[in-house]
Parts: structure tokens; C-alpha cells; sequence
């Protein structure tokens, strides 16, 4: 891989005035900032309609865009917002995404806006090129229709007329925003990493319209679910209950959703992450009548026969992250490097016990992506401060740091990380302005006050670019 750095952070947690990150703006504003100190990536999470929890790896389509990033201010120039709709939806807390708010809001302000976009010819053929975002509006309306029942209980088989135009219009919106912007940030030598979670949710358009894909029962209910085993983040592994694929059935089509999935996201991103990627290798499989991940078990997945398909369709040069995290094999292993997708390497899962770990920077190998940490960590500064003492000392005596003053040992670690032999450097936007495990953006197993942190312009600009920029030059990246 050609040496490289990146930033890592949520399109949610940028700033802005309408209760969470947008494409607006202060997307081109962040961007700005990354070409200036020679970063070359901006990496994501997931764009996909979030759950109840505002998880986006849950979601009601992989083919769906979160309409909640719909730049308000751009229909407020097209005049299909009034001045005073505009507003009334201007946040009141700037620290974190106002998601109850936003709940009761938004889809109500953007179906109204949705009443005053008449360009229907142009919805026609916009979705003429995107099938599966159409199945997933479809699915929408005729959630409405349904009072919002789960589609396995639907009774109604007719769209709610105006459900759908609304939301025919907010994915228009969304996914050509998006695109204006990743256009912006390209132009500027940046270029996006996607997110894209492995599983998709029961009650999903996806599941909806494609059954016969995934290891369901006769009444449409899984026979196994996704999940984990235990683990460093959860004593009793994580129980996901997405349902799982029926890989045998998608063979038959030679993966044919998955690669219109892949197709999608390469369309929206310039490289993606595969979350999850060892269930590639093997799957955690969990029958759906149990209550926690313990009693699941290990099933063999596709391998290499996915990945050629894969390859077939976006081509050989297209950066895919392969997601090796968790309970790692020498199979597992074995698929990331006949793969040639870059894994990943973790600098806080580096001092957990393994002797000589992967993820120490000087196991680092070129064909990788290093992290101090992902949306699923603690900050580097809350990790470091709930290390206990001696092991606190290891991880300092590791980056020889001497000073008595062990709470400005960050810069030192960063350093150590864009001097590795990693090809990429990806750094949470957390760790970059040192801030401690309040600014946690997701702790797994819990459904809490996950999700909601968010920056405002003056916190990002405490960033020190032109430090950064010369440790960057001084690197290669």
C-alpha cells in the first residue's frame, strides 16, 4: 500500500446547526482541513438508516442513506423549506446529536418538503439506476401502510401514496448531496472509506425482498442469528440477532445481492471497510431461541469463492478493508492474505495479553490499516487511563516515554503510528484532540448513550494542523 493517513469520524459528529452532522457545509469545512495537513482519507461509518438505538449497523436497507443528513439548508435555496421551518429545526444542544428530537422531527419537515418537489420525471430515472434503493422506499411505504408492523405481519400490500414519494425523494436528496460532496473532497486529494456493516436487519427491505437469501423458517423467521462469542467486550459475546445468509442459495446467483451491494457502495465511497469480514471465513451461528451469544457455534462461510466474485465485479484496484477483528483463526488469517485486502491492526487490543501481538506498531506490515483505536474503543486517553498501573507503565515503557507526566504521552503514541510500517494510519478524531471516554462514540453489549457524540466547529479547530501536517511530511504519508 502506498503510505497514507486518515481521519476517522461519523458524518454525525460534525458540526452544524440542525441537531447532527450533515452533508453541508461543515463537510467541506472538515475536508478543507484534511487536505491542508496532507491526509488523504476520510473514513466513515455506516450511511444506512439507523436502529432504535441509532445504531447504523442495524438498519432497514444496506441500499438506504440516512435522511437525517439531508443539508436543510440547500432545500431552504431550493425553496422546498420555508424560512421559518428552517428555524424551527435548529438544535439546541450542539454537543450531541439531538436524536429523540430528530425523531419526532425530521421525517415529518422533509416529507413536507418532499409535497413541493415536483420533478417527478427526474425521481423516474434516477431510480431507473438504483433498483434496490427503490425496493427500499417501497418497503417504507408499505410500512406506513402497515402502521409500522414488522412486513412478515403486513396485511395491506399497497404503498401509502404519499410515504413513498416522500421517501423517494429524501434517498434523491440524500445520495446526491452525498455525492456532491465525496466530488468536493476528491477534487481536494481526499478520498472516502465507507462502512459496510456484514449483516442486515430482520426487518429490512433487504430480508423483505429477497427471503429466499437468508436462513429463514416457513413463517419468515430466522432458524440461526448472527453474533459473537464471548470476547474483551462482552462476557456473554454479543447476541446481534440479524438473520444469517443462506450462502449455498446466494452461490446459485453468484452472489448477485451482494454484488449490487458492493456496486452501490463503490458508487458512494472511494474504498470500503467490510465489518465483520472473518464471518467471510467462518460465521458465528446462535439458534434464534437462545437468550445470549454463548451456545452458538463456528459454520463455515464462502471464502474465496465470494471475494472472487467480489473482485469480478468492482475490479482488482478498488481499496477493500478486510475487518479481521474478534476471534481470529489461521484460516481466517489465511482468507485476509489470499484475499489481498488490507486487515486491520488495533493499537489498543496490542497490550491485552498475546505475546507479540499483531497489533503492536512494529508488527505492523505494509499491508495494513492501523488504528489507535475504532468506534467500538475507548478513546487513547480513556484507554490509557483505566489501564491499571503496571500495565499502564508497559504500554509507556513501550512507546518509551519517560516523562513524569504520563498524561502527554499521546503525541509520542501518534508518532509511533505514522512512523510504522503500516500503509495507512487511521486516527478517531477523538484521539487527535486527546479526549477522554465521555467522547466514546460506542461501547458493544450496551444500548446507552451510544452514537451521540458530536464536535462543534471551535472543539475541531483546537486540532494542531500544522503539527500534524509536519508529522505527516516527516513520515510519507
Amino acid at each position: 500500500m502506498e503510505r497514507a493517513s486518515g481521519i476517522l469520524m461519523h458524518v454525525s459528529s460534525l458540526w452544524g446547526d440542525y441537531s447532527e452532522g450533515a452533508f453541508s457545509k461543515s463537510a467541506k469545512e472538515f475536508i478543507d482541513c484534511l487536505s491542508e495537513c496532507g491526509i488523504k482519507y476520510w473514513q466513515v461509518l455506516p450511511f444506512c438508516l439507523p436502529d432504535e438505538y441509532n445504531s447504523p449497523y442495524k438498519s432497514y436497507s444496506a441500499f438506504s442513506i440516512n435522511p437525517y443528513f439531508i443539508d436543510l439548508e440547500k432545500l431552504y435555496r431550493r425553496e422546498l423549506i420555508t424560512r421559518a421551518e428552517l428555524n424551527e429545526a435548529k438544535q439546541r444542544d450542539p454537543h450531541a446529536c439531538e436524536f429523540n428530537r430528530l425523531l419526532r422531527e425530521r421525517i415529518k419537515l422533509l416529507t413536507k418538503a418532499s409535497t413541493r418537489f415536483l420533478e417527478y420525471k427526474t425521481l423516474e430515472d434516477f431510480y431507473k439506476n438504483h433498483t434496490q434503493v427503490a425496493k427500499f422506499c417501497e418497503f417504507m411505504a408499505l410500512k406506513s401502510s402497515n402502521k409500522g408492523k414488522d412486513w412478515w405481519e403486513w396485511e395491506n400490500t399497497v404503498p401509502n401514496r404519499e410515504a413513498l414519494h416522500a421517501w423517494r425523494f429524501m434517498e434523491y436528496i440524500a445520495i446526491t448531496q452525498w455525492l456532491e460532496i465525496k466530488e468536493y473532497a476528491n477534487s481536494r486529494g481526499v478520498k472516502i472509506i465507507g462502512d459496510i456493516p456484514i449483516y442486515v436487519a430482520l426487518d429490512s427491505s433487504d430480508v423483505w425482498a429477497n427471503p429466499q437469501e437468508f436462513q429463514l423458517d416457513e413463517n419468515c423467521q430466522p432458524t440461526s442469528v448472527a453474533g459473537c462469542p464471548p470476547d474483551y467486550f462482552a462476557k456473554d459475546g454479543q447476541l446481534w440477532g440479524n438473520p444469517l445468509y443462506n450462502w449455498d442459495r446466494m452461490k446459485e446467483s453468484s452472489y448477485s445481492w451482494w454484488r449490487e451491494r458492493m456496486s452501490f457502495m463503490c458508487h458512494l465511497f472511494d474504498g470500503v471497510r467490510i465489518d465483520h469480514f472473518r464471518a467471510l471465513e467462518s460465521y458465528y451461528s446462535i439458534p434464534a431461541t437462545e437468550k445470549t451469544a454463548r451456545n452458538g457455534v463456528w459454520v463455515k462461510g464462502p471464502g474465496m469463492d465470494f471475494i472472487n466474485a467480489i473482485k469480478e465485479e468492482l475490479g482488482e484496484d478498488k481499496l477493500i478493508i478486510a475487518e479481521d477483528l474478534g476471534d481470529i483463526t489461521p484460516e481466517v488469517v489465511k482468507l485476509v492474505e489470499d484475499s489481498g485486502f488490507p486487515g486491520m491492526r488495533v493499537l489498543q487490543f496490542g497490550l491485552l495479553g498475546e505475546e507479540n501481538s499483531p497489533h503492536l506498531p512494529h508488527n505492523y506490515i505494509n499491508n495494513c490499516v492501523a488504528y489507535t483505536g475504532t468506534h467500538d474503543n475507548n478513546t487513547l486517553l480513556g484507554y490509557v487511563w483505566e489501564l491499571d498501573e503496571s500495565q499502564r507503565q508497559k504500554f509507556l515503557d513501550y512507546f518509551g516515554y519517560e516523562g513524569a507526566n504520563w498524561d502527554s504521552c499521546y503525541d509520542t503514541v501518534i508518532r509511533s503510528m505514522l512512523s510504522s510500517h503500516a500503509g495507512l494510519v487511521i486516527f478517531p478524531v477523538q484521539d487527535l484532540l486527546k479526549y477522554g471516554r465521555d467522547t466514546r462514540l460506542n461501547t458493544p453489549g450496551s444500548c446507552d448513550d451510544n452514537w451521540s457524540f458530536r464536535l462543534t466547529r471551535e472543539q475541531f479547530e483546537e486540532i494542531d494542523k500544522a503539527r500534524l501536517k509536519k508529522w505527516i511530511e516527516l513520515y510519507s504519508r
